[in-house]
């Protein structure tokens, strides 16, 4: 199992008039622990997106717990409970307030694609190895 954290907090902008989060702005906050989950492997999407790969997202499900408010401080986790073997990833995120309360949760699947065909293609291998070291 691989698993990341990173924190965002809540801009003025993202709240709405019941001052909460809109709904739609947590979409963005998985993105940016998906985004940072794979950087801290030392690999990033520019780097999969420069080898001729693209990950559109196929599925998403959110549950929303709790709300979150401006200038919270929010801290995203994002898990692979499993080794890609194929053109699927799927991330399992959950994010929790200053008071370690989660507030949502999340699941979202990626295919890996070629850029160029728009088919379906394996994970890049360099990608592979380093998640591989956290299932064995």
């Amino acid at each position: 199992m691989y698993q990341s954290s990173t924190q965002i907090r809540v801009r003025y902008a993202e709240t709405d008039q019941m001052n909460v989060v809109y709904h739609g702005n947590y979409v963005q906050y998985f993105e940016v622990g998906r985004t940072e989950s794979i950087r801290q492997l030392g690999f990033t999407y520019k780097d999969m997106e420069a080898m001729g790969i693209i990950m559109p997202i196929v599925e998403i499900h959110t549950k929303y717990l709790r709300p979150a408010h401006y200038d919270d401080l929010l801290t995203i986790t994002t898990t692979l409970k499993n080794l890609p073997t194929d053109h699927k990833i799927e991330f399992h995120q959950e994010i929790f307030n200053e008071q370690h309360k989660l507030i949502t949760v999340g699941r979202v699947v990626l295919y890996f694609i070629n850029a160029k065909t728009k088919e379906k293609t394996n994970m890049p291998q360099h990608l592979y190895e380093k998640l591989a070291v956290y299932f064995k």
